[in-house]
């Protein structure tokens, strides 16, 4: 989680740089290149993630090895039986900005909301960047940065840390609004990839990775400690094909 927070401050603070850079013959010129179409999907216990989305590169450097992108990506997740867990940092970690970064979890503000049919899609803006070790070779990590979810309403089994026998049913939806801030201080259904890529032709590559996708519930009513959000991290096996009209 903080290795995801870490990766995703280098690719906000060099994307900057990335505007003021000239291009080179090795990175034409002009807005239909360097757009990578990609179709992503990534699979853990019990858990099923498929992923589109298109990417727009800029180069960095005399040799422009080192690329950063904006894009928009539709994530949509599967899942049975899985735990929804207290979100807010506030509740988590009793602090919120980047103090979390360094603050210990209480266990006794954690309540847990279970969902045995889970399914949640999103459409948010990702932040990307990759470097080439060859030609042929590219190591990459992306991760959403804002956007929206939605879904159908799930019945799920809220379990609360204060009464832990007192099991009751309650219904909840995709949390509506995703946005990328710091740790446990993060909203709603976020999509983040770590991967290695191989062009097997100019046009067309493969990648394989991991995939970390936080999903997030809320609830109709307000439970314990007056809190409606619960976040399920989901940590999968990912594989992807990516296609590049122009290059």
């Amino acid at each position: 989680m903080k290795i995801k927070i870490l990766l995703t401050a280098i690719a906000v603070s060099t994307s900057w740089l990335s505007f003021s850079q000239e291009n080179t013959p090795m990175f034409p010129k002009g807005f239909k290149y360097n757009n990578n179409f990609d179709l992503a999907l990534a699979a853990g216990n019990n858990q099923f993630s498929g992923a589109i989305s298109w990417v727009h590169f800029h180069g960095i450097g005399k040799n422009k090895k080192f690329k950063v992108g904006y894009g928009i990506r539709l994530t949509s997740y599967y899942a049975k039986n899985q735990n929804y867990l207290t979100a807010p940092a506030t509740l988590t970690t009793k602090q919120t900005g980047p103090k979390v970064l360094f603050s210990e979890t209480f266990p006794e503000n954690i309540d847990t909301f279970f969902v045995s049919n889970a399914q949640s899609n999103s459409v948010n803006i990702s932040i990307n960047f990759q470097y080439s070790f060859t030609p042929k070779f590219e190591i990459g990590f992306n991760i959403c940065a804002i956007g929206f979810s939605f879904g159908a309403n799930q019945s799920g089994k809220f379990i609360s840390s204060i009464w832990p026998a007192n099991n009751e049913i309650q219904k909840a939806s995709p949390t509506s609004f995703n946005f990328l801030l710091i740790d446990d201080n993060d909203i709603g259904m976020l999509n983040s990839e770590l991967y290695g890529m191989y062009w097997l032709t100019v046009k067309i590559g493969i990648k394989a990775g991991f995939s970390l996708l936080h999903t997030e519930y809320t609830t109709n009513n307000k439970l314990t400690f007056a809190n409606d959000r619960f976040r399920n991290e989901s940590f999968m096996g990912m594989t992807g094909i990516i296609y590049t009209p122009y290059k």
